[in-house]
């Protein structure tokens, strides 16, 4: 009796293994690729059935590379036909960049730059005024909806042109240092691209708080003045503030260029930082 019992366990794990089915793998989808590519190399432990031939897989050591490099490192199709795309990606950008350096600013703005954030200063009758801003998720969405293009024209004529409205913050600091007035503004959507009346303003402000200046953080414990039940009085003197120092139209046209030539930019940065790592051992 106990040999037949033994044998129970063998027999049921062989049933179960003859039972097993090769599940195909999830398609992949490659960043940056126009259109979707499948996956045609299932995993190793997928490949595996009892009493088959065991297929190289992913847990294996891998062979050497089909480059001829003999790394032995991952070299895929997929990453080849991905630095491919790149390359065309990247030379296509600097086909249409237009700033190969960033414009500058008038009226005596001083432009300092850190990865994606920017700072602009300038210093006015014993008053200094820091304008900062961060690229990031600076370029609107676009909507479907526009007019069709017509059949003769180039598809470059037909991608709209993508242009960087950041947010901003204005910090005003009287020659006391002690504490400075700061003031949130951003671009409305319905302003952005539109031809308004010269005394239209293409900027708004959102927010007005103290700070206290040399602090790395500002304090949420400040009073924060939201713009939007403003008395529309005290909000024309707010805009006239930051006008006389020199934060109008024509500075906020100007920002504008200059954040889309950063954003843009940095963007090519990024497709060749991405080209390297994909082509890297």
């Amino acid at each position: 009796m106990l040999p037949l019992l033994r044998c129970v366990p063998r027999a049921l794990g062989a049933a179960v293994a003859g039972l097993r089915t090769v599940t195909p793998a999830l398609p992949l989808r490659q960043l940056l690729q126009p259109a979707p590519r499948p996956c045609v190399r299932p995993f190793g432990l997928l490949c595996v059935r009892a009493g088959s031939e065991r297929r190289p897989g992913l847990l294996q050591p891998p062979a050497p590379c089909g480059c001829g490099c003999g790394c032995g490192a991952l070299h895929t199709e997929g990453d080849k036909a991905f630095v491919e795309f790149l390359t065309d990606e990247i030379k296509e950008e600097k086909k249409i960049q237009k700033h190969k350096s960033l414009p500058k600013m008038s009226g005596g703005w001083d432009l300092e730059v850190n990865g994606t954030e920017a700072k602009l200063v300038r210093k006015v009758a014993g008053e200094k005024i820091t304008v900062t801003f961060n690229i990031n998720n600076s370029i609107p969405p676009t909507f479907d909806g526009e007019e069709e293009p017509s059949q003769g024209q180039k598809a470059e004529e037909q991608e709209p042109e993508l242009t960087s409205t950041p947010n901003f913050v204005v910090e005003v600091t009287k020659s006391d240092g002690k504490k400075a007035l700061v003031l949130d503004c951003h671009y409305p959507e319905d302003e952005i691209g539109q031809e308004e009346e010269a005394e239209s303003d293409i900027f708004s402000i959102k927010e007005v708080s103290f700070q206290a200046t040399g602090e790395s953080e500002w304090k949420d414990t400040n009073y924060t003045l939201n713009t939007d039940s403003l008395d529309w009085a005290l909000y024309d003197h707010l805009m006239d503030f930051l006008a006389d120092r020199g934060v109008d139209n024509t500075f906020a046209d100007e920002l504008v260029e200059l954040s889309t030539a950063l954003e843009h930019q940095e963007y090519i940065s990024f497709l060749e930082d991405l080209k390297s790592f994909v082509k890297s051992q």
